[in-house]
């Protein structure tokens, strides 16, 4: 059974997607979890693009273990220089280097010859092995360049250095079976390619990245390129959760397998979503809150007298946890402790010490506690890495025909901070109270409500994107059993961000 590599771009092309944007501690985070999932390469990053990316990818490099760490870099000195410097610490250090090579970009974007392109592949892919021993050249729009010149050009990257040559459908525009093809011609005409990984990057603009990388690895292809929930540029990248699981799951068609761990899946896809603010929606592949979902009275009958009648993988295969009672008030700290590194977190004793607090807070609101409360209880533990501001306490009068008012009362750095404003709902009144007491000028982009459990007294995440006066914005959330509650400490996260950023 043959090996595929997993190389991972949320942190990268992910990351560029509207609303997707994350700050330091939000990519180390998720870069640890990375390396906790199992994927080959974390591509950290765009080392060049600005002192912020170049720092978060030196950051990545020294916070991951196991992982080989890669910065994206343009055919450039400059651009080679800020990779390597971004990523030199890495265990196992990588440069991503590439150049456009489609008819159509190489005329109106890069206003160059046909010669000057494999020029400069030769010379900056020799460049940057000078640095690094791991190389990897991209031909930007590889699926819609003429194949005998694609050719030449992956064959002057492997005589420069190159280690992989990776194959992108930059903008989405192929299909499987042009894909298979394509893989097909270039393992019969570059030269030296039988010695390097063959890489692919599908873009999901026509929904058929995953199709497209699959049938590349049926192909020859030994790397896919793909992020967590298929986030990216456009309509997003090929989906890590449904590659992955394609291939554990029809193992006897691809005859291929992955060092994934299937198990932290779900927990990967569920951090990225709270991280950015982006849900995922219900009837997602793999990770969706519908996947495992049976409705149907036929469906029902059949799952019962065995799940495989409708179901072609375990949800605890991808770590999904069961809906049960497991917890309540008077459970302690070393059950609570036992009970979440069953369900595979694990958390430092600073930070037990908050989900402990928290735990006790909803155990007192709710009388069953069930896994997706601790998990939920979980992920937005990093909402108290922000210690910029802390809500103490809010009081809302609110109704048809009499005015809405809040009353908040915030913490920050030790002074407690009190303001009562009226709006057009209990919500409005809240932020501009907020606003008043901090003296910001913050506009409310979107807010989003979702119950994160089940029942009456489900936990409500609140999800808000704030626009800061400088233009640049922030996704905030909260999380709490009442809707207004978690509204406000959502809208009190983003500004924290905010704070933490410009600070």
């Amino acid at each position: 059974m043959k090996r595929i590599k997993i190389f991972d771009t949320t942190l990268r092309d992910g990351e560029q997607s509207p609303g997707c944007s994350m700050n330091l501690s939000e990519k180390i985070e998720m870069a640890k979890q990375l390396d906790k999932l199992g994927v080959d390469i974390i591509e950290a990053g765009f080392a060049i693009a600005s002192p912020m990316d170049h720092k978060s990818v030196q950051a990545i490099a020294s916070a991951v273990t196991n992982c080989t760490v890669a910065s994206l870099a343009r055919c450039t000195k400059g651009d080679i220089d800020a990779a390597w410097d971004a990523v030199k610490e890495a265990n196992h250090p990588r440069i991503h280097v590439f150049l456009a090579t489609s008819n159509i970009h190489m005329e109106y974007k890069l206003k160059m010859t046909r010669e000057e392109v494999l020029q400069r592949i030769t010379d900056m892919v020799g460049y940057a092995r000078s640095k690094c021993a791991d190389i990897e050249f991209s031909a930007e729009d590889a699926s819609r360049s003429e194949w005998d010149f694609l050719a030449q050009c992956y064959s002057n990257a492997v005589a420069a250095g190159a280690t992989t040559l990776n194959v992108p459908d930059t903008v989405g525009y192929s299909t499987p079976q042009e894909m298979a093809d394509l893989i097909t011609y270039l393992r019969a005409n570059v030269t030296g390619i039988e010695n390097v990984d063959i890489s692919v990057h599908c873009h999901d603009d026509l929904g058929m990245a995953v199709a497209n990388s699959l049938a590349c690895i049926k192909a020859g292809a030994t790397q896919v390129e793909c992020t967590v929930n298929g986030i990216g540029e456009r309509a997003g990248n090929a989906s890590l959760e449904e590659i992955v699981m394609a291939l554990h799951t029809r193992r006897d068609f691809y005859d291929a397998e992955t060092n994934i761990n299937t198990r932290q899946i779900y927990r990967s896809s569920k951090l990225l979503s709270n991280i950015t603010g982006v849900p995922i929606p219900p009837s997602k592949a793999v990770v969706g809150a519908n996947a495992f979902a049976h409705e149907s009275g036929i469906h029902q009958h059949g799952v019962i007298a065995n799940a495989q009648t409708y179901e072609i993988m375990n949800s605890t295969d991808v770590g999904i946890p069961q809906n049960t009672m497991v917890l309540g008030k008077h459970s302690g700290k070393h059950a609570l402790r036992e009970k979440l590194a069953s369900m595979g977190y694990e958390i430092s004793d600073q930070e037990m010490e908050k989900v402990f607090a928290r735990f006790k807070i909803l155990a007192d609101k709710k009388k069953n506690i069930t896994t997706a409360d601790l998990e939920a209880l979980v992920l937005h533990r990093h909402n108290a890495n922000y210690e910029t501001c802390q809500l103490v306490s809010h009081v809302v009068n609110a109704g048809d025909g009499v005015p809405n008012t809040s009353c908040v009362k915030l913490k920050r750095a030790g002074e407690e901070l009190e303001e009562v404003a009226i709006g057009s709902g209990p919500l409005d009144a809240s932020f501009k109270a907020i606003n008043r007491m901090l003296g910001l000028d913050i506009k409310l982009d979107s807010f989003s409500l979702n119950a994160v459990t089940d029942g009456e007294d489900a936990i409500g995440e609140a999800v808000v994107k704030i626009e800061a006066p400088n233009g640049r914005r922030y996704t905030g959330t909260g999380l709490s059993t009442d809707i207004i509650e978690s509204s406000i400490r959502a809208y009190v996260n983003g500004i924290n961000k905010m704070m933490e950023t410009t600070a």
